[in-house]
């Protein structure tokens, strides 16, 4: 083997994941009360379990929610609608433990500096259109398939508990092709062979067709491996065989474990904790300088303390693809972007009620106009004063 060549694994779930249930109801929490209170504080938690529900934290805004009806309907349309899951929005027990935020924070808060301390990271690369990592990108996809295999009625036998993982083969740095995919997938029980153990081929087949043929397409080859359901089934699934809590899946929701994570989760926080919204500013910075061809990666950390607005840091890392000295970097980086929480909250327009749907699939690298983090407006302004550097 080359000694240029390495692997690298990324996965992602599907939205039937327990934890990603989880995610999408503490940001279902978050976004009925912005809806109503745009200055709403959040910072919502939800548990789950075999037939119970469970919503906590601190929410100090100024109308009524409807929690219980939130969390069913995120339930429902998850797909958990039916007992033969294990786990059914009809039946399931919720528990809402949910209070105000603390008035020693808020007074922080109150006053324009961040919700806490903290350190957050963005990075962009070069090695996909979204300006992500390869092996993210295709979990990613790979998991939103299963989700919509599921929901088209494609493979009517699927169910909503799912993960992936792909394995990436790297010459020199670059990606060259897909070396190994797992799909796994809860399934009713009408496509086990004869020992009731295992799917049969046929099933196998399918999944593999239909779910990643039409994700992967020329990153595989034919030695890339395939395992599907490897432990043979995955009909018991959902909150029925494993528990779910909100903000257990950070690596998944942000860059396949590529680059470091700060450790805060996104979900359930409003935009003035900076665990999310720096995090998002973050790779709003770190794609701009990308596509505006300063670097072909970078990687940005900003840090915060709870109360101050400024953050303490900082840093820029470019693994020696920047155009210019990194110190540079941050010169236009504290030229073009706002940086205290006010500044981003106000330049990504976060207070809105749309963080249900970053829930699942990835919080980075998708076009939906409401990522506001997405956007690449910054490139000209960026050239043009880099080019005066």
């Amino acid at each position: 083997m080359s000694a240029r060549k390495h692997y690298f694994t990324s996965e992602s779930v599907t939205e039937g994941h327990p934890d990603k249930l989880c995610d999408q109801i503490s940001d279902g929490v978050l976004d009925a009360c912005l809806e109503n209170d745009i200055y709403s504080r959040v910072a919502c938690e939800t548990y789950v379990t075999m037939g119970l529900l469970i919503v906590g934290g601190e929410i100090t805004t100024s109308k009524f929610v409807h929690v219980h009806e939130i969390c069913r309907k995120i339930i429902e349309g998850i797909g958990y609608d039916h007992p033969k899951y294990g786990f059914d929005f009809h039946t399931c027990a919720i528990l809402n433990a949910i209070h105000s935020q603390s008035p020693d924070i808020s007074q922080g808060v109150d006053a324009g500096g961040a919700g806490d301390q903290g350190l957050m990271f963005g990075y962009a690369c070069k090695e996909t259109k979204e300006l992500m990592p390869l092996a993210i990108m295709l979990a990613q996809k790979l998991a939103l398939r299963l989700t919509n295999v599921r929901k088209d009625k494609i493979l009517k036998y699927l169910g909503p508990d799912g993960k992936t993982q792909v394995t990436i083969e790297y010459d020199n740095g670059k990606p060259v092709r897909v070396d190994s995919v797992v799909l796994a997938s809860q399934h009713t029980e009408d496509i086990l062979d004869k020992s009731g153990k295992r799917i049969t081929e046929k099933a196998r087949k399918e999944i593999i067709r239909e779910v990643a043929g039409p994700v992967l397409k020329d990153w595989v080859d034919k030695d890339t491996k395939y395992f599907v359901n490897q432990t043979g089934k995955f009909v018991v699934g959902g909150p029925q065989s494993d528990t779910g809590m909100t903000g257990r899946k950070i690596i998944v929701d942000t860059y396949g474990g590529t680059v470091p994570h700060g450790g805060g989760a996104f979900s359930g926080k409003d935009p003035t904790k900076v665990d999310r919204s720096a995090a998002y500013m973050c790779r709003y910075i770190a794609k701009n300088i990308v596509a505006a061809g300063l670097a072909e990666k970078c990687l940005i950390q900003l840090a915060y303390v709870i109360g101050r607005a400024d953050p303490l840091s900082v840093m820029v890392k470019t693994e020696g693809t920047s155009v210019m000295p990194e110190d540079s970097l941050v010169k236009l980086i504290r030229q073009n972007f706002q940086l205290t929480p006010k500044g981003i909250i106000e330049s990504l327009n976060l207070r809105r009620p749309i963080y249900r749907k970053t829930a699942s699939y990835g919080h980075f690298g998708r076009p939906d106009p409401d990522f506001t983090w997405e956007k690449t407006d910054k490139v000209q302004a960026l050239k043009k004063q880099a080019a005066r550097l």
